[in-house]
């Protein structure tokens, strides 16, 4: 019996690897990182992002479990490196993508008070819509004043949470493989309803 298009199994895990990296910042953080840096080991985690050894071990274990983040286990030291991840999602005409550019923000939270607050008050999905101004604005494309009148937040609000945002992008511009298909509200504005 031939078996149908695509995998669904992989494609509902994939949905599921993506919504635990943003849900918990820890794990984003250390995702992207892996990202950022290629092949890395336990060491050099320890050393690069100050957490615990055990925790290091157990989220990588956890990382590897959700699928995006591979280990090779052929010498003595493991070594991991992350697996590049996209999730398009389509409501009646009304598309985004998720990439490791969001999962970024996400994973810097809890180390950037504005994009904590951000998080707290107005949920993942103000963060995703203030990152389609952010992309622009970080890419003299858009002015300061005009990304944050658009994103509907306090004025010195905005500018914080696009100022924490444009680092996220200039960091993440050229080691996210799916960068170009994150919305840019420069050339594709969220809809009124957002």
């Amino acid at each position: 019996m031939p078996k149908a298009a695509g995998d669904p199994e992989r494609a509902i895990n994939g949905l599921l690897s993506i919504a635990q990296l943003l849900e918990e910042p820890r794990l984003a953080r250390l995702y992207t990182f892996v990202l950022r840096e290629g092949d890395v080991t336990i060491d050099d985690i320890v050393a690069a992002l100050e957490i615990p050894r055990t925790t290091a071990y157990s989220d990588m274990g956890t990382l590897v479990d959700l699928g995006v983040v591979t280990r090779d286990e052929e010498q003595k030291t493991h070594t991991y490196s992350a697996v590049p991840i996209t999730l398009t999602a389509d409501l009646d005409g009304d598309e985004y993508t998720v990439t490791p550019t969001l999962i970024e923000a996400v994973g810097r939270s809890p180390h950037d008070q504005d994009l904590d607050l951000l998080l707290e008050r107005y949920g993942l999905s103000k963060l995703a819509a203030a990152l389609t101004y952010a992309i622009p604005y970080a890419n003299g494309e858009m002015s300061e004043r005009v990304a944050a009148r658009e994103l509907d937040l306090q004025r010195a609000f905005a500018i914080a949470i696009l100022h924490a945002l444009r680092d996220v992008v200039q960091d993440m511009e050229i080691v996210d493989p799916y960068f170009e298909d994150i919305r840019n509200a420069r050339d594709q504005p969220p809809s009124a309803e957002d």
